[in-house]
């Protein structure tokens, strides 16, 4: 009887012992945007399904999300296991052999459902690295109710100066409602994701063939100077403080006329439960400046990958495989509407009729995705890829430091041409401590 007890008792000790080594903790590092704060609230058909995984949440704003995973993944610091990133990170960390590779997802997950410009922004030697959970272009969004009073028409395909009208147009400071609200916020992936857009379209370029920048050409000048000019007369105070989140929230509350950013917005702003001039929104692409064929060539994916250093990387895959998947977005549709589905990552999203009955951006921003060019963004040519950013690892660095100078002049603390030419030294003297051309 006293052997049976203490075998009992051993069996109970080896059985506490070995349940709590059978849980894994998935720590998640991801952005503080509508869409992943959804994700956040939707995790128990996961966590039900998986008994033995425990999820941790750390949600970050984006500039801050991406110093901090950078430095992570950078010194092998392991303090993820699920990293939310973009389609800059993607293909150059997954050269640094950072990334697991995504290769052996589930049959179900449906891989070739991927809409084909983003799974291939997100693969390197046509594997892939991070699957994505929403992906973008950039395209306009207005106030029909007040262009409609104002007078204007904003054409399906705009150029520039008819955003100038109509923001001009539709101003009117006393009672709060502005003209236009732009990124202002300083950070590669903030003001300048934004800026640099915006200078393609007007047929600017970073660099030149031989790597050279190229913030002293007429079309950086002609780019910032339409950008500050339009910010300064009709947009909002204290816009170099204003990122995508900041505008979205103005835009909701019916004080901008005219915004101008990533097309997963549109939900956002659609959404009688949160926005005020939701059945007031209306869609157009991304301006270009008259003359020049180029709408920006705007392509981001925030995707969900899973660093070298994860040491619960089976988790870590069977939750970033959840999450973007085909299910996932049934989901969300059944909870919050077809409207509120994560945007952009598969073509049977877009071939699917209740979507396009509840999303009325869902044409455009199918247009928007599949014409962006990530492989030649300029009119000019250009020794690197990217759309609104340039696939290089200094470009993190190099971006937020002129984003800094953009931002600067929009606070009225130095003029646009100091800005522009603080910005040509600057990423003169950087690139050439990196070393180009190369």
């Amino acid at each position: 009887m006293a052997h049976s007890i203490r075998a009992l008792a051993g069996a109970c000790a080896v059985v506490a012992l070995a349940a709590p080594a059978m849980a894994e903790t998935l720590t998640i590092a991801t952005v503080n945007n509508g869409d992943m704060i959804r994700m956040q609230k939707m995790t128990k058909p996961f966590t039900d399904a998986n008994p033995d995984i425990q999820l941790e949440w750390v949600q970050l704003e984006e500039n801050i999300l991406r110093e901090r995973v950078t430095t992570d993944i950078a010194t092998n610091g392991g303090q993820y296991d699920v990293l939310t990133i973009g389609t800059y990170e993607v293909p150059l960390w997954a050269k640094q052999e950072w990334l697991t590779p995504l290769s052996d997802l589930p049959a179900d997950y449906e891989v070739d459902d991927l809409i084909p410009a983003v799974r291939d922004a997100l693969s390197v030697d046509g594997t892939l690295y991070a699957v994505p959970f929403y992906a973008e272009s950039a395209m306009v969004m207005y106030r029909k109710d007040l262009a409609e009073a104002a007078g204007v028409t904003i054409p399906e395909s705009p150029t520039w100066a008819d955003i100038k009208t109509a923001a001009e147009k539709m101003t009117n400071k006393d009672g709060e409602v502005y003209g236009i609200c732009l990124r202002g916020k300083p950070g590669w992936g903030e003001n300048m994701a934004f800026l640099t857009a915006m200078a393609n379209s007007y047929g600017a370029r970073w660099f030149d063939m031989e790597w050279k920048p190229q913030f002293d050409s007429a079309e950086w000048k002609a780019a910032l100077t339409d950008y500050l000019d339009l910010m300064t007369n009709y947009g909002p105070p204290g816009a170099s403080s204003n990122g995508f989140n900041e505008n979205l929230s103005l835009f909701q509350q019916g004080k901008c006329g005219i915004w101008i950013d990533a097309t997963v917005a549109a939900s956002f702003v659609t959404d009688p439960d949160n926005s005020t001039v939701a059945d007031q929104v209306a869609f157009a692409q991304f301006p270009n400046k008259e003359g020049v064929d180029n709408h920006g060539n705007w392509l981001w994916a925030w995707s969900l990958a899973v660093p070298a250093t994860s040491d619960a990387q089976d988790a870590a895959k069977k939750f970033v495989a959840w999450a973007t998947s085909k299910a996932y977005t049934d989901e969300v549709a059944a909870a919050d509407g077809w409207r509120a589905a994560p945007p952009g990552t598969r073509t049977s999203l877009y071939e699917n009729a209740e979507y396009q009955s509840a999303a009325p951006f869902a044409a455009m921003t199918l247009t928007a995705i599949n014409s962006a060019n990530t492989q030649k963004s300029s009119v000019q040519d250009i020794p690197y890829t990217g759309g609104q950013f340039v696939a290089i690892p200094e470009f993190q660095g190099i971006g937020t430091a002129v984003g800094q100078q953009f931002a600067a002049a929009l606070a009225g603390q130095m003029s646009g041409d100091d800005a522009l030419a603080a910005a040509q030294s600057n990423t003169e003297r950087e690139m050439a401590r990196a070393g180009y051309p190369k």
